[in-house]
């Protein structure tokens, strides 16, 4: 199916029953932690798939290996109010839960009774198939292009100049975000691998040697 071999679409399903699922409910549970009864009122405060899949982005995490979930909304004013890097903490809740989850899933690796070796099973293919896709999902919501998470952390950590920059550009966020997308398909100009298939690998190759 696509291509994919059996561990890897396993690993991609389960990515999507649970990665994903983390990945919102990190920015949900944060958000309401936080002051803001938003997600809670919206049925995101749960782990269920259904209230956090999208269909066309968990299509996409299927075929290329990245895609997206239903992004949780959040009232920045109720945040706000709680304190200044409340918006930049419900954000970067979710990337740090992937990279959470990639340190869990990673562990039977450092123990010691997993390997990727000549013959790797089909659990340690599943789950390294599982660890490399949340590094991805990691990086991939760091880019300091909205409406990714990096965007809001970003801002939280730039001087006023560079807020003024990333509200002018904030509009045109998914757009640059499909330019660069075009750029490393057509134009050879590797600007996602660059910055997140690089790092994610390396991050891959600490966590379970």
């Amino acid at each position: 199916m696509l291509g994919l071999s059996t561990p890897d679409l396993i690993a991609r399903l389960i990515t999507l029953a649970l990665a994903f699922s983390v990945h919102e409910f990190a920015h949900a549970w944060t958000a309401d932690q936080l002051g803001d009864d938003t997600p809670r009122l919206q049925g995101r405060l749960t782990l269920n798939p259904l209230a956090h899949l999208d269909p066309l982005g968990s299509l996409m995490l299927i075929i290329a290996g990245f895609g997206w979930a239903r992004p949780v909304v959040v009232n920045p004013y109720q945040l706000q109010r709680r304190s200044p890097a409340a918006m930049m903490l419900v954000s970067i809740a979710g990337p740090f839960s992937n990279l959470i989850m990639a340190i869990l899933a990673a562990i039977p690796f450092r123990a010691g009774l997993l390997s990727l070796g000549v013959t790797p099973s089909f659990v340690a293919q599943m789950l390294a198939e599982f660890i490399f896709i949340n590094l991805i999902l990691m990086f991939f919501n760091l880019i300091p292009i909205s409406p990714l998470d990096g965007e809001k952390v970003a801002e939280y950590f730039l001087p006023p100049g560079g807020q003024r920059m990333l509200d002018r550009i904030r509009p045109y966020g998914p757009y640059l975000l499909l330019g660069l997308i075009f750029l490393g398909s057509f134009g050879g100009i590797d600007i996602f691998g660059n910055l997140i298939g690089k790092p994610a690998l390396s991050v891959f190759r600490l966590l379970i040697t």
